[in-house]
């Protein structure tokens, strides 16, 4: 398959960043933190693809089907991270909020090569979770056309499931191929192509959106208190103890 990476927002070379490298170290951190006040805003103009996710995901959950993030690299590892943390945070089943990554837990420290290139292989991992049509699948891939994550959304579609993409590239395969795509354009990186920095900061914010606001719905919050916390360490059961006493 030829592609010309070169048109992709996320390869782009960012000007303003040129001559980071001549930079002091103040000038280097300033120019990054200028970049990065742009995110909130890219965000901002796809609250309503989050909105209309958030209310596909709690209706799935709330009959019991599940959510899967699937991606490779540092998408991956964003939705690992982002489903790990729900059951400490919302006193949910492990099962409920699934990440999987190309070349499996292994990719998580060291990058396993070609991985994401396999289309097929998104397919075979979701079929070792059992995943079915009462379940949701949310692909992740900053540059919006990864193998290994269209081939998923493939799979999943074929079986009847919701798809809901999050991308960083306007009109990106994996865009057009679900149904839901969240598309928050962050433009050139600092550096360029590394997407672990604008990108990936805008997913972890769309992903924080989307299992938040799906376990408000689903009652794991009662204010803004969250009331299923597990209490696995002293932080915790101090908290729940106050949680506690302002509830009663």
């Amino acid at each position: 398959m030829n592609e010309n990476f070169s048109q992709l927002t996320t390869e782009a070379i960012n000007p303003a960043t040129a001559h980071i490298d001549e930079c002091t170290t103040l000038e280097m951190v300033t120019l990054i933190n200028a970049e990065d006040k742009k995110i909130a805003a890219a965000v901002e103009r796809v609250l309503p693809e989050i909105a209309r996710a958030v209310d596909i995901i709690a209706d799935r959950l709330s009959r019991g089907g599940r959510l899967f993030y699937i991606g490779a690299g540092t998408s991956g590892r964003l939705g690992v991270l982002d489903a790990s943390e729900c059951p400490p945070t919302f006193g949910v089943s492990p099962e409920m909020v699934q990440g999987l990554i190309a070349g499996g837990d292994g990719a998580l420290r060291r990058a396993v090569e070609g991985a994401e290139d396999n289309r097929n292989l998104a397919a075979d991992d979701l079929r070792g979770k059992n995943f079915c049509a009462a379940d949701v699948l949310t692909g992740i891939a900053a540059s919006g056309r990864t193998p290994y994550v269209l081939g998923g959304v493939e799979f999943a579609k074929s079986l009847g499931a919701a798809t809901i993409g999050v991308s960083c590239v306007e009109n990106s395969a994996l865009a057009k191929l679900v149904d839901i795509a969240i598309t928050p354009v962050t433009g050139a990186e600092a550096l360029t192509g590394s997407t672990r920095m604008k990108a990936g900061t805008a997913t972890k914010m769309v992903l924080n959106m989307l299992t938040t606001a799906t376990m408000i719905k689903l009652g794991r919050v009662r204010g803004n208190l969250m009331v299923c916390v597990q209490a696995t360490n002293d932080k915790l059961r101090d908290r729940l103890k106050r949680i506690n006493e302002l509830l009663t």
